[in-house]
């Protein structure tokens, strides 16, 4: 057994993995005609309007909205939605902030559900816990690529009181029960901030197949404009959320490449999944896909069970691994509800959200409690999608770095 490279040993892999977002040539051309044109925002050019249709076609639904980042997607569509003061949003423990922050900067009240051990997406049967009166919307988040399951939240939802917002920023491509995710919901965001399969270095997209929807949140998103209307008449209290023409001559000229390269990713990831899932200590949190599914993979999370690797912590085999010469990271380091900006209540203005007047119960986020997202948290290793984008050699190198990490942690302990 060769001798671990962070104890000295020769390295599983010294050469270098390609950096993400990559530059390409075509990338390059096609921002820098959009700049040589001069028309640099949607009134004057054509790119947004493009990349709407393009994009919103590309994961099969009727509607774009492209806006200036994942975030005001999520708060846009909020509002599209009607979210307000007084209504409860329930959205899983472990995600990024936004997910949870957006229902805040809509001045409603997040609930947290906890998330299913083997997929990492919101447990349903948490959801229905959590379910009151007050529950105007669910964000089933598709983390790290992997579709939730639409099926049951539908089922908790119900016809027409309470929606589904998916948020799928990091789920471009992904596909649950042979249709795209994004508009199975009455609507679904997206993000195109620099690590996403899908970037241009910030930017988001809303998507739906609900024509009044859609209609909303176009007018929300541009100082509460009406498509049709003159320019300096305003219907509704919106914002300044448009992306620029550069962001959208990026995201057109990436854009046809993004389903080649999810196929890629979708192959290694299973074959990481049935190698790794082989190996002591180490569980993939990767499902076998149903008939139609398709794991977007813009992540690659492996549990550590280090009660089989005697007692190994999580961060000094994830050490080890990054000097084998494969780049990791940790992760979320707890529940959403752990940031300070829950336990602080620090929100909006008055008390608002939770003891403005409108909303008539109780939540402490320091008595919040999900146990299974509080369980995980420690124990999970991240890899990027952009090595999930590398040959059959790489692939092997990834393995060989994790086999040789498991098979020498006696070394670390």
């Amino acid at each position: 057994m060769s001798k671990l490279a962070v104890l000295g040993g020769e390295p599983v892999r010294t050469k270098q993995w390609p950096d993400w977002p990559d530059v390409r040539e075509a990338d390059v051309e096609a921002v820098a005609k959009t700049v040589a044109s001069g028309h640099w925002w949607q009134y004057a050019g054509e790119q947004t309007l493009n990349i709407e249709r393009e994009f919103a076609a590309y994961q099969e639904a009727r509607h774009g909205i492209a806006v200036n980042s994942g975030t005001t997607a999520l708060h846009v569509a909020l509002a599209a939605l009607g979210v307000g003061p007084g209504d409860e949003v329930i959205v899983p423990a472990y995600t990024f902030l936004a997910s949870a922050t957006s229902v805040l900067l809509s001045n409603a009240v997040p609930i947290f559900a906890d998330v299913q051990p083997d997929t990492l997406n919101i447990d349903p049967e948490s959801v229905a816990a959590v379910i009151t009166e007050r529950t105007r919307a669910i964000i089933p988040v598709h983390l790290a690529g992997l579709p939730a399951d639409m099926k049951r939240l539908r089922e908790l939802a119900g016809p027409g009181r309470i929606a589904l917002l998916e948020d799928a920023a990091q789920a471009h491509g992904a596909r649950w029960q042979g249709h795209k995710v994004g508009a199975i919901g009455e609507a679904g965001t997206f993000s195109f901030q620099a690590s996403k399969n899908l970037c241009s270095g910030e930017g988001g997209m809303i998507l739906t197949d609900d024509d009044e929807l859609a209609a909303r949140a176009a007018g929300l998103r541009d100082c509460g404009r009406v498509r049709g209307r003159p320019f300096y008449e305003h219907h509704t209290l919106g914002y300044n959320f448009r992306m620029t023409e550069m962001q959208s001559a990026l995201l057109r000229s990436r854009l046809g490449q993004l389903e080649a390269e999810t196929e890629k990713r979708f192959e290694n990831g299973r074959r990481l999944t049935r190698e790794l899932a082989a190996l002591p200590g180490l569980e993939p949190i990767d499902p076998e896909p149903s008939q139609g599914d398709r794991r977007a993979y813009h992540i690659y999370i492996v549990r550590l069970h280090s009660e089989s690797l005697g007692g190994i912590a999580r961060d000094q085999f994830m050490e080890a691994l990054q000097a084998e010469g494969v780049p990791c990271f940790g992760g979320y380091g707890g529940p959403v509800y752990r940031n300070p900006v829950f336990l602080a209540h620090r929100f909006r203005p008055r008390g608002c959200p939770l003891s403005c007047g409108h909303y008539p119960a109780s939540v402490d986020y320091e008595q919040t409690s999900c146990p299974v997202t509080e369980e995980l948290c420690g124990d999970l290793i991240w890899i990027s999608h952009n090595l999930l984008l590398g040959s059959d050699q790489d692939m092997r190198d990834i393995v060989g770095a994790f086999a040789k990490v498991v098979a020498a942690h006696r070394e670390l302990l």
